[in-house]
């Protein structure tokens, strides 16, 4: 009898000349001719990427109109990577912008909080790297730049007490001064506007207490310590909607002191895993920006021309989100009392003339009649201030 080894050596021989085209098994033909190789030598390979059915996804198209005089941006500034506790990289962010249709993101990572790549997390980096917090930013730009994804120099503020809670910080310059006054929270947001930051309070009614959020169950309220910061000039923005979660009054604390509006998703699994594949209702915070260009973002976010949109409802301020509607829908008189509307973006939208509501579909149009004495129709779904609809007047 053989030896074990001598049993390996001569099975490993007539494999070698006995093996039964993949190709004939599976009705494909090779990918190259078996006359270039040796018709009795099935040593070619054979891709199998058309037979495991891998379609490519193309990009989402997300159609919005030029709004008064402004391109309407589409972003997401609250992404979290594994540089905080996110569970992607930095480049998978990008990819997932590029799948949703996205113009711009902002990595976001924790300050506070980073459990997995850092000097102390559960993947130790090494000095110089593992206290830098410019690292997503810094690791994402170049496949940003590739595929054509503004990127915004980004981080969040992470306090685990409410006040103050989390704040985003967009346009940083550099992070690490930011990070350096981690013991002072006040401290932190100063340096930040001191670099020409933009600051975003995050979750305002996150029930999270021992996280930074508020008590289960509690009311949201503007505190004294949110009153001190808005009243410094340290607030800018608020988040209405963040991940799955709305906060209605926050529409109107953005119209009484002036605010941006954000919807964001927060996310830190993968796209695919939370919202999965392009979901149309999915958090997307719309910018009416000059141009195309971090620049441009950011003269419109200090300018407060933005516009939240998540769960199929979109939430701003006046004039851009009366602005907005006009530039996405087209009226016309079709007869006395007879009007017809068209959907010309990708932006959802339900009306009601007179108690009748109808949806919009993208790119058709729909006929409603306008009863004697209605003087304006509503966007059920647009909102305007707490659960207050944007209304359109009949000119």
């Amino acid at each position: 009898m053989s030896s074990r080894r001598e049993f390996l050596k001569n099975s490993a021989l007539l494999g070698a000349v006995s093996v039964v085209p993949l190709s004939a098994a599976i009705g494909k033909a090779p990918n190259r001719s078996v006359s270039s190789i040796g018709a009795d030598s099935d040593t070619y390979t054979v891709n199998m990427k058309s037979a495991m059915n891998m379609q490519p996804i193309p990009p989402r198209q997300i159609t919005i109109p030029d709004t008064g005089g402004f391109k309407v941006l589409k972003g997401d500034f609250h992404m979290h990577t594994l540089f905080s506790d996110g569970h992607v990289m930095p480049a998978d962010r990008v990819t997932e912008a590029v799948q949703n249709g996205l113009d711009v993101i902002a990595i976001t990572d924790h300050i506070e909080y980073r459990p997995y790549f850092s000097h102390e997390g559960k993947w130790r980096l090494i000095d110089g790297v593992g206290n830098d917090f410019n690292i997503a930013y810094n690791l994402a730009k170049p496949d940003a730049d590739r595929e054509n994804i503004l990127l915004i120099h980004a981080t969040e503020m992470t306090k685990f007490q409410m006040a103050p809670g989390h704040f985003n910080i967009f346009f940083a310059e550099d992070v690490n001064p930011i990070a350096a006054a981690v013991d002072d929270w006040r401290k932190m947001l100063q340096v930040a506007a001191d670099q020409g930051g933009f600051l975003l309070w995050n979750h305002p009614g996150w029930e999270a207490p021992t996280s930074g959020g508020i008590e289960k169950g509690a009311p949201l309220r503007f505190t004294a310590e949110h009153e001190e910061v808005y009243k410094q000039g340290l607030m800018h923005g608020i988040e209405v909607f963040n991940s799955t979660e709305y906060y209605p009054v926050v529409s109107d604390w953005c119209n009484e002191r002036n605010l941006a509006i954000f919807a964001n998703s927060d996310i830190h699994a993968g796209e695919f895993n939370y919202y999965g594949v392009q979901n149309p209702l999915r958090p997307i915070t719309l910018v009416l920006a000059k141009e195309r260009t971090v620049e441009s973002i950011r003269e419109a976010m200090f300018a407060r021309r933005t516009i939240g949109w998540a769960a199929g409802m979109l939430w701003g301020r006046d004039p851009w989100l009366p602005e907005l509607f006009k530039a996405s829908v087209d009226i016309k008189n079709i007869t006395p009392g007879t009007l017809e509307l068209t959907n010309k973006s990708s932006l959802p939208i339900t009306v009601s003339i007179g108690g009748v509501a109808f949806h919009l579909a993208k790119d058709s149009s729909q006929q409603m009649y306008r009863a004697e004495g209605v003087k304006a129709l509503t966007v059920t779904n647009w909102m305007i201030g707490t659960n207050k609809p944007l209304e359109i007047p009949f000119s």
